[in-house]
């Protein structure tokens, strides 16, 4: 009688135990499945940057010199493009992970074009000046004649075509818009008969100056402060990559603080020079205007608000882009990377 109650014991427990196991199962069946997990802080990777060239570029020439992106298991290989058009379609073809460019240039990707592009960092105000050859002495000199641009419907174009409508001109009427490429070419380009007038900025103002070529103002001077320069990529790529763009953004910030730190002058100087291939005057001009507030780079290389706001309403009043009514910069922007990196940094 005994070994029969110890027999059933020994069954119910069993069953119990095969209760129990299925219930883990189902369980674990039910649950979501897990995370994976996250790659190390400094599990190397190679980024292709897609910039202009000019001194716009300085906080990633610092983050190398220095060693902030090799730190962070980062390799950069900037790509040099020839004109706005050839960099926004890159970016969105995916031939390339991140632009460093006028941020204009991503706003026309999102609201023209139509891609999912976000702008994460900031960088400078643009330092650029109306260059014109030597025979114009004031604005309205210029009428019917050339200004040179990389395309009609971006960044530094569009600051052109401002004061050109602030003397009293009208596109297409009382001047004309050549579409040549980056800023170098434009440069080249203040040498030939047809080359009147071209937004220009560092090296290539001064190079511009050099050669024969003056000045009728800053934008600075002539329309205000500019968001300019910064960092934009495709949305589904920094949602995919969060860790690693973050990295990249720690690096750019630690290399703009180099840059604007009075201690690193003689650094920067060489950096410009061997990257830029400068002669000392112009590295050091060049240097002057990275370092004037609200003309060179923004403390940083953040957003400046002021100046993103004065980038949209230009592309809302020339472009007549939102009916004429800029929307707010958040629209564009999604800064959480760049908070984190700010972060990692101050640590």
């Amino acid at each position: 009688m005994q070994s029969k109650v110890w027999v059933r014991a020994a069954r119910t427990v069993s069953v119990m135990s095969v209760v129990s196991v299925l219930a883990v199962l189902s369980a674990c069946a039910m649950a979501p499945a897990p995370a994976p997990s996250a790659p190390p802080p400094n599990d190397p990777v190679t980024l292709r940057v897609n910039v202009f060239q000019g001194s716009s570029n300085t906080p990633l020439y610092m983050a190398v010199e220095r060693g902030a992106f090799a730190r962070r298991g980062i390799t950069p290989v900037l790509q040099f493009t020839p004109n706005s058009d050839t960099q926004r379609d890159g970016l969105a073809a995916g031939r390339f992970e991140i632009a460093v460019a006028a941020v204009d240039n991503a706003v026309a990707m999102i609201e023209v074009a139509k891609k999912d592009v976000v702008i994460v960092a900031g960088g400078d105000g643009g330092m650029n000046e109306l260059m014109v050859r030597p025979e114009f002495k004031q604005v309205s000199d210029l009428r019917g004649k050339n200004f040179i641009v990389d395309a009609t419907n971006t960044a530094y174009a569009l600051i052109g075509r401002k004061i050109f409508k602030n003397a009293g001109f009208v596109d297409g009427r009382d001047y004309t818009m050549k579409p040549l490429g980056g800023t170098a070419i434009r440069t080249k380009s203040m040498e030939t008969p047809e080359g009147h007038s071209a937004m220009l900025n560092p090296p290539w103002n001064f190079v511009a100056k050099e050669r024969g070529a003056k000045s009728l103002g800053s934008t600075l001077d002539l329309f205000g402060l500019y968001q300019s320069s910064g960092v934009f990529v495709m949305r589904p790529w920094a949602e995919a990559n969060a860790g690693t763009l973050q990295r990249f953004l720690s690096a750019y910030i630690e290399g703009c603080r180099a840059t604007q730190d009075p201690a690193n002058r003689e650094q920067v100087l060489l950096v410009l020079q061997k990257n830029l291939k400068l002669e000392r005057h112009i590295a050091e001009q060049t240097y002057q205007a990275l370092t004037t507030p609200g003309h060179g780079l923004f403390k940083d290389c953040a957003i400046e608000m002021t100046g993103m706001r004065n980038m949209l309403s230009l592309r809302a009043e020339i472009e007549g882009q939102w009916g004429g009514v800029a929307p707010a910069p958040d629209k564009f922007l999604d800064l959480r990377y760049y908070e984190r990196a700010l972060s990692d940094v101050d640590r």
